[in-house]
């Protein structure tokens, strides 16, 4: 059965600090869609693309619509998930339906006059907003909880379900408007999953250096002394001369990656080096565990 933490078990500063990331994240979604898709009739995912199409047929408020929608949504939830992440989807869909309704008048601006640039920074701007409320694993009702049920009681992906139905959104708004307002609707969506990924796992992308060589220790001497970063070691085997080998296992910044560079050149220029993306890291020297209320399959 899923559960989630019960919010008792966190601060007060935690839950008021968790509420004010989805109530920011509501607001950023609800002027991405305000300010750069509805002037060019482009659509968004989820419930709020239906919305959008039926204010574009009937000139119908989307918060209002939204919210409506979301009913049966919020009372499955309710029905059948942790209260806790019932009233946290319930606010999260309150917040971005009123604002965006608030912000209608956003749409009559035209900021953006460019179809492309629209998609562009409509993507950034929602996917940041999105991005703030999964990062505290909130929710603001629509196909997120949808996915969320069908993933408890049917083991369903939750990327999976919202591409679906973001593709079916997709077709309706090409058959609606066209081909070309469709493929922008496409980029933009893309720019907003990819922005939402980045600002969840944060922007502290961090590199995983992995040094094989004969002068281990002196290789990380002169890291931890140069470049003033801890090391590892890890000790392996070769797999055809069967020799043990000390492995320097280092997480550096980009610029102290450049730096270990010439170290290791310096001291071994037979070294073996391995740099990878890390994407996120936690911990001494680079930042404390972030305490989440996160859902579980248990």
């Amino acid at each position: 059965m899923s559960n989630l933490f019960n919010f008792r078990q966190h601060s007060w500063q935690d839950q008021v600090h968790r509420y004010a990331m989805i109530g920011l994240g509501g607001a950023f979604g609800a002027i991405a869609i305000n300010a750069f898709l509805i002037p060019h009739h482009m659509l968004s995912g989820g419930l709020s693309g239906i919305a959008m199409i039926l204010h574009f047929l009937f000139n119908s408020p989307i918060g209002l619509v939204v919210a409506l929608l979301n009913i049966p949504v919020m009372y499955a939830a309710y029905r059948l998930m942790d209260r806790s992440y019932f009233f946290c989807a319930l606010y999260g869909m309150l917040v971005f339906s009123v604002i965006i309704d608030a912000t209608q008048s956003l749409a009559k601006m035209n900021i953006v006059d460019d179809i492309f640039l629209a998609s562009i920074y409509g993507g950034v701007i929602g996917g940041v907003g999105s991005g703030m409320v999964f990062r505290v694993n909130g929710s603001s009702g629509g196909t997120d909880t949808i996915a969320a049920l069908l993933k408890k009681y049917y083991a369903f992906s939750l990327s999976y379900v919202g591409f679906f139905f973001n593709c079916l959104v997709m077709l309706v708004g090409a058959f609606m408007f066209g081909f070309k307002p469709a493929m922008y609707t496409l980029l933009s969506m893309y720019v907003q999953a990819y922005v939402t990924d980045r600002v969840i796992q944060g922007f502290n992308t961090k590199k995983t250096v992995m040094i094989m060589s004969e002068n281990a220790e002196e290789i990380a001497e002169a890291i931890m002394n140069e470049v003033g970063r801890g090391v590892t070691f890890f000790y392996g085997q070769g797999g055809f001369t069967k020799d043990n080998k000390k492995v320097v296992f280092v997480v550096l910044t980009l610029i102290q990656t450049a730096k270990i560079k010439p170290v290791v050149n310096a001291l071994d220029p037979t070294a073996f080096m391995i740099v990878q993306d890390a994407v996120e890291v936690l911990g001494h020297g680079f930042s404390l565990p972030v305490k989440k209320n996160i859902m579980l399959d248990q």
